[in-house]
């Protein structure tokens, strides 16, 4: 048993009616505000954006499963959860006002299996990953767990940046993209080209080291993470303002 479970649905902001299409475009909203990387890495603020990653993280696992969603309805059911704005529901069942406010990210992401008591070594704060694959499985690791979330995010941002022209339908980094991180920049270019010295400059810069890129088989996400940080910013502040520009209230 891995005690209560969050209401991922209230962290994707979505209906419990939602169809799967509309929980994948959830969650890379989610995903754009929540991804810890668009703050520094010495931020104070960093700790809370990767707590907030993970539980969007462990909501799309489990949502965008049909298997692992029929599962998680039942285990909301067990547990009394009717929905509503308060942490308590009238009939007595389990809600939350804010998923993520601290208190409700503690009750909301046990420590391990029974909600950390008595859990094996091998499990860690998700409710979602230690229900599905049991707290004693050997698969059951932070490692795993960090892989399945970085090829959900690359996933969804693959897809992001080809509808944005920052990608092509090979998933290979397009000139735009190098524009967009700052490619111009002869500190980028210089890290780009294996820490020679960026001596060019302009757009003709983000084509060429595009096609270097490119050459070297290197998908779009790929390129993404070896990035220094303040370019991934860029990226996802940029990206999110495009996602975000026909929401309201983003």
């Amino acid at each position: 048993m891995s005690g209560t479970p969050p209401n991922y649905y209230k962290i994707l902001e979505v209906s419990e009616s939602a169809t799967t299409q509309q929980i994948r475009d959830a969650y890379k909203r989610a995903a754009l505000k929540t991804h810890p990387d668009r703050v520094p890495t010495d931020s104070p603020e960093r700790e809370r954006r990767t707590r907030k990653f993970q539980l969007v993280n462990d909501a799309y696992y489990t949502l965008s499963d049909p298997a692992r969603r029929r599962e998680y309805d039942a285990q909301r059911k067990m547990y009394g959860f009717t929905g509503g704005n308060n942490r308590k529901s009238a009939g007595g069942g389990a809600s939350y006002s804010d998923p993520f406010d601290d208190a409700d990210i503690d009750e909301e992401v046990p420590l391990g299996g029974a909600a950390g008591a008595g859990a094996g070594a091998q499990s860690f704060p998700s409710w979602a990953w230690n229900f599905f694959m049991g707290t004693k499985d050997p698969k059951n690791t932070q490692q795993a767990r960090q892989e399945t979330e970085q090829e959900q995010f690359s996933d969804v941002f693959e897809e992001m940046l080809r509808e944005q022209g920052l990608a092509g339908e090979n998933n290979k980094p397009t000139g735009r993209f190098w524009g967009v991180a700052g490619a111009a920049s002869g500190g980028v270019l210089g890290f780009i080209l294996a820490n020679f010295p960026g001596l060019m400059a302009g757009a003709v810069a983000g084509n060429r080291l595009g096609a270097i890129r490119d050459a070297k088989g290197k998908s779009v996400y790929e390129v993404f993470q070896a990035l220094p940080q303040a370019e991934r910013a860029t990226l996802l502040t940029q990206l999110a303002a495009k996602v975000f520009s026909h929401t309201v209230g983003a």
